[in-house]
């Protein structure tokens, strides 16, 4: 929410100064991450046949779409400068609660509601131990790491959970060329948008990422907001955790391990800052899609499994000191 007071920038009437490669270097600059994904797609067409199929693309989506679901909750965290470790196992302890619901006869609406309520409840958890207990998030986020897959190991006793059909469609394919998890991920994308853009929690995340005692002096109250976005995070969390289940036919308790990596890479591949007081719904979308074209073109070139996680992990490096050169420029 930085005010830019150059005057090059506000309103420039000498000539030339909307020229078009200005206007392309500025638009390069703040969508770096889409230029990174056209790239991609663009070199692995030419690299694989396969990749330009409707079913691959397809395929792309769906892998995309927990991650992303994961990494939107991640954002409004990491924009208020914080950061969120729990949501993977937020997710899995969801899944759970609403697989073992529809085994004892809940009705499905029913279990919905209650497996997106536990997955809130976890993120107020965690806003109370930030907000009120002074724990610094990466620790309260950590334990709650540790209590979700806990719990989610209890109430399943360390078995899968088989969902029911009126469950499981979730993760299925509307017709042959629309499946229902892409659906949720862009209406996800659509609501995190709005809460950044349109309400005052979201104006309030900036606020408080970007100098979190200016904005309890200008009447914030930041505890407050603090247990707010902890809750939209768990809420993301859980309805990640109940798109994996469906997608896999079973709640597993050890669904979504290390799932919360590749959301906080998400984010910061997509330009967030983890100084706090930067990020947007739009590039955190292109952050997890980058994730998934790229272990799917991977995958297409044979390239090992073990390999993969060395390239990944560049390109989360990449992005992090890409995200530190911008903060000093």
């Amino acid at each position: 929410m930085a005010i830019d007071t150059q005057p090059g920038h506000r309103l420039d009437k000498r000539p030339g100064g909307n020229r078009p490669p200005q206007m392309a270097s500025r638009f390069l600059k703040e969508n770096g991450a889409l230029g990174a994904l056209i790239a991609m797609v663009v070199l692995l067409a030419f690299m694989s046949g396969d990749f330009l199929t409707t079913q691959n693309l397809l395929n792309v989506g769906v892998q995309a779409a927990v991650t992303a679901i994961l990494a939107f909750g991640v954002t409004f965290a990491i924009v208020s400068g914080g950061i969120d470790l729990s949501v993977g196992s937020v997710a899995a302890f969801s899944g759970i609660m609403l697989g073992w619901l529809g085994t004892q006869g809940v009705p499905i609406w029913l279990a919905f509601v209650l497996a997106i309520a536990t997955g809130t409840a976890c993120g107020l958890v965690n806003g109370l131990l930030i907000s009120y207990g002074k724990l610094p998030p990466f620790i309260a986020t950590l334990a709650m790491l540790s209590a979700a897959r806990g719990l989610a190991l209890v109430l399943s006793d360390g078995t899968p959970i088989t969902l029911p059909e009126s469950v499981s469609w979730i993760g299925e394919t509307i017709g042959d060329w629309l499946p229902v998890p892409v659906i949720v991920m862009i209406v996800m994308c659509v609501i995190t948008a709005l809460v950044l853009i349109k309400t005052y929690s979201g104006r309030a995340m900036y606020a408080i990422g970007g100098n979190e005692e200016a904005a309890h002096l200008s009447g914030i109250r930041v505890r407050r907001q603090k247990l707010v976005i902890y809750a939209l995070v768990g809420a993301f969390a859980a309805v990640a955790g109940i798109v994996l289940a469906s997608r896999l036919a079973s709640a597993q308790p050890q669904a979504a391990d290390g799932y919360e990596l590749d959301a906080i890479a998400a984010v910061v591949i997509g330009g967030a800052s983890l100084a706090g007081g930067v990020g947007k719904a739009s590039g955190t979308l292109v952050g997890a899609l980058i994730l998934a074209v790229l272990r799917n073109g991977l995958n297409l070139l044979d390239v090992s499994a073990f390999w993969q996680q060395v390239v990944i992990g560049a390109v989360i490096a990449l992005a992090v000191l890409l995200d530190t050169l911008r903060r000093r420029a």
